[in-house]
């Protein structure tokens, strides 16, 4: 594995340099990553003398700056949503910003001054990239100047580890994940319903309306939500059930059993599977997190720029497996609660794997 390559990826609006860093094995397979956002913006594969290219994104950094579906970003303070905005910090109550619902009454992924919308500074690391920004005291109504810092390694086995740490001079709330969308048929397929998806749960976290999880843990069992065993996404996507109504498609939370997952990546847990047997490839998730949020990309509409290629990003075109605490944490007590304290360090890694699967169509 070769030291990251930089080169210039565009400029901010008040024209700060935007940087795109690629990563290579010895396979070939690439990934780039842009210091707006810390943003994974390409993982590549040569399938067949092939080069297929997984994530959703945009050819542009300026792109990114107008991006409003997360593409590719470490999302942050806190990853998803939060009932009311409301926070309970060292018995002290903060009132964030109200962003997200059918009247702007929640909290979501940080705000408009989330770390998703921060230029980072970038350290070049042989076989990866750190990433590093500070959320200042007070942004989005959060406490404590938080600093974030995110490591990006691809290894020789076509895996991408995503390693996340941050530290705080006051308590705060501090839930990081990561926003890619994935297509494993490539970045300008059409739809992710014929791939296949295995969730490493037997439970998930019931969703109001508002996507709001209310502390009910329910089993997934004889429901759509079941996906124990592999399941086409389109299979039931549409069935009538109310999680699927009320979100439109998968944008839910499923609680992890803790599966081990394989060497050398025992020291984490399999989140899930998914597979295309168009494309001949599978995408294993493995995560320290306790829950993940599998979200079918319901509401992309073809509104945000045009991606790689020109491409028009369709409903349903791509797949994110968001690993995190539980939706909602703060509001719900008996959920294990995202709270970092100034004697703490928050650790988190995620690993995606990309496999070749045989005998596809």
């Amino acid at each position: 594995m070769t030291a990251p390559t930089p080169e210039p990826f565009g400029r901010m609006p008040d024209g700060r340099s935007i940087g795109l860093y690629t990563l290579t094995n010895a396979r070939g397979t690439r990934v780039a990553v842009t210091d707006y956002g810390a943003r994974l913006v390409t993982f590549e594969k040569r399938v067949n003398g092939r080069p297929v290219d997984i994530v959703l994104g945009y050819a542009r950094g300026e792109d990114y700056v107008r991006d409003t579906a997360y593409m590719g970003a470490v999302i942050g303070r806190h990853a998803n949503r939060i009932a009311g905005g409301r926070i309970t910090v060292g018995g002290r109550s903060y009132q964030l910003e109200r962003n997200t619902g059918s009247k702007k009454q929640n909290h979501i992924h940080g705000g408009s001054s989330g770390i998703q919308y921060h230029l980072w500074s970038a350290e070049i690391l042989p076989g990866g990239v750190r990433l590093t920004t500070v959320s200042p005291d007070g942004a989005a109504g959060f406490p404590g100047n938080l600093e974030v810092k995110v490591t990006y390694r691809l290894d020789d086995n076509d895996a991408l580890s995503i390693a996340y740490e941050a530290v705080s001079d006051a308590a705060t709330v501090c839930n990081l994940t990561n926003h890619t969308y994935f297509n494993l048929e490539g970045a300008a397929a059409p739809s992710i319903l014929n791939h296949t998806a295995e969730i490493c749960a037997d439970a998930f976290t019931w969703a109001d309306a508002e996507s709001l999880p209310d502390g009910r843990i329910l089993p997934v069992a004889g429901t759509p939500m079941d996906f124990t065993a592999p399941h086409r996404i389109g299979e039931r996507i549409d069935a009538d059930y109310d999680q699927l109504r009320t979100a439109r498609g998968y944008d839910h939370n499923w609680v992890l059993r803790g599966d081990t997952a394989p060497a050398p990546y025992a020291h984490l847990t399999k989140a899930a599977c998914v597979s295309s047997d168009i494309a001949g490839l599978a995408l294993s998730c493995y995560t320290d997190r306790i829950g993940v949020q599998f979200y079918t990309g319901n509401n992309l509409d073809g509104t945000t720029p045009p991606g790689k290629g020109g491409i028009v990003f369709p409903r349903r075109g791509g797949f994110c497996l968001e690993t995190q605490f539980f939706p909602n944490s703060p509001a719900n007590p008996a959920f294990p609660q995202p709270i970092l304290r100034p004697d703490e360090v928050f650790a988190a890694e995620t690993v995606y794997k990309l496999d070749e699967i045989q005998n596809f169509s």
